[in-house]
């Protein structure tokens, strides 16, 4: 079965310009890979008409589906309309279907039509006309040398409405799509190549229609394993073998698969236990707090949380020695020791979180440059510590002491006895 290709092509200044991110790309790239799609390019093109053909020839070389977003408003630099009809070489015309369908859009909500709208219904003679509930642009299929076109409009809830009713299931009307299935494992704690170092014997005896992608992002490395075939159940065990494998090697990174989430994990593991957590953040400045509070039903395992900026916060709040303060300074294992101590007797929780660093881009010195930080967890039978060392960047420095915070409480819950 020959591999279906894909280009899509974002049409705008804007986009180019950074005034809008091309969320509709990526969103288009997954819905593809879902049905056994491969994008071989995505392109971003301004409103220019030799860049748009341009774009337009070099596509039809390279994919067997175009798909096209944007440049379909009314105004003169709105230009993948009358480009698409000089790239096919035929006329625009009107499609009264369309202008109706338009006029009625307007009808419904109350608003005048002109003459400008009006022509959103004059569309490339030889296009199969798709109508848009959600706007005035309509869509546009084209079919040429085995090659099909997708015309969309930019904005994103329109586009993935085309998308949904028409585009899917019309690829699989055109196309002999190959069955396709993924599976996310979720981890944590571990470097990529650190990983990829644990798991290559593994890795190496895949079957050879099951392919393994490294994803990383901050503080975590996604696994996606994806699998083509024809029976979409059979691919679905196959990989589950896979990865009763390869677990026992990595468990201890392992918090989830697919949609979970670091902190929904901790959350389902805290209720399992009947366990409560408390936080006290310095330089992470309440942003962990914030992560676990973003779960509905937190309040079932989150009593509260303070963010002792200042060092009188942390002797007053939660009874920071001052002479641990003045020995080793805020940012040190005694200090987050503890603030985690401190914060756990104050809420009267099963575990305490704390993190205190210097999170830049000031504040550094020779023994604790920008990006020191350290964090803790307490429990009643033991504390754990963990010194960071991060980058430059104020604002990476506190996700990252976030994911590590998090993670810490993880490892805690699971190695809890009680």
């Amino acid at each position: 079965m020959n591999q279906v290709r894909a280009e899509i092509i974002a049409i705008g200044d804007e986009l180019l310009y950074g005034h809008i991110i091309d969320t509709n790309s990526h969103w288009i790239s997954q819905e593809l890979s879902q049905v056994g799609v491969r994008v071989v390019r995505r392109t971003t093109v301004g409103d220019n008409r030799l860049d748009i053909l341009s774009a337009f020839k070099e596509a039809e070389y390279r994919a067997d589906i175009i798909l096209i977003t944007g440049g379909l408003g009314p105004t003169n630099d709105d230009l993948t309309k009358p480009l698409l009809a000089e790239y096919f070489n035929t006329e625009i015309v009107e499609f009264p279907e369309a202008v109706e369908a338009i006029t009625a859009f307007f009808k419904s909500r109350g608003r005048e039509m002109t003459p400008l709208n009006t022509l959103q219904g004059h569309l490339p003679k030889i296009c199969k006309y798709v109508p848009n509930e959600l706007g005035t642009a309509p869509g546009m299929w084209f079919e040429r040398n085995k090659t099909c076109w997708m015309s969309m409009p930019g904005v994103p809830h329109e586009m993935k409405k085309l998308m949904l009713d028409f585009v899917l299931p019309k690829l699989g009307e055109v196309f002999s799509l190959p069955v396709i299935s993924h599976k996310m494992i979720k981890t944590v704690g571990i470097g990529e190549s650190w990983l990829s170092d644990l798991i290559k014997d593994w890795e190496l005896g895949l079957p050879k229609h099951i392919k393994l992608a490294y994803l990383p992002s901050l503080g975590h490395v996604k696994l996606r394993l994806t699998a083509f075939g024809h029976n979409k159940k059979e691919l679905e065990r196959e990989i589950d073998l896979e990865i009763e494998k390869v677990f026992p090697t990595i468990s201890k990174y392992v918090y989830g698969y697919d949609s979970d989430t670091l902190e929904q994990s901790i959350g389902k593991l805290l209720k399992e236990r009947k366990k409560r957590v408390a936080v006290a953040e310095s330089c992470s400045g309440g942003y962990v707090a914030h992560q676990i509070t973003s779960i509905p039903g937190s309040s079932e395992y989150f009593d509260g949380g303070v963010i002792p900026y200042h060092n009188q916060f942390k002797e007053k709040i939660i009874e920071v020695n001052s002479e641990t303060l003045k020995n080793h300074g805020a940012v040190s294992e005694e200090t987050v020791t503890e603030m985690a101590r401190g914060v756990k007797k104050l809420f009267s929780s099963d575990f305490g979180l704390a993190s205190s660093g210097v999170a830049g881009p000031d504040g550094g010195s020779k023994d604790k440059p920008v990006g020191t930080i350290w964090i803790a967890c307490a429990t009643d039978e033991f504390i754990k510590t963990k010194k960071l060392q991060l980058t430059q960047d104020r604002i990476l420095n506190i996700r990252l002491t976030s994911v590590a915070l998090l993670n810490l409480l993880r490892i805690c819950i699971l190695e809890s006895s009680k």
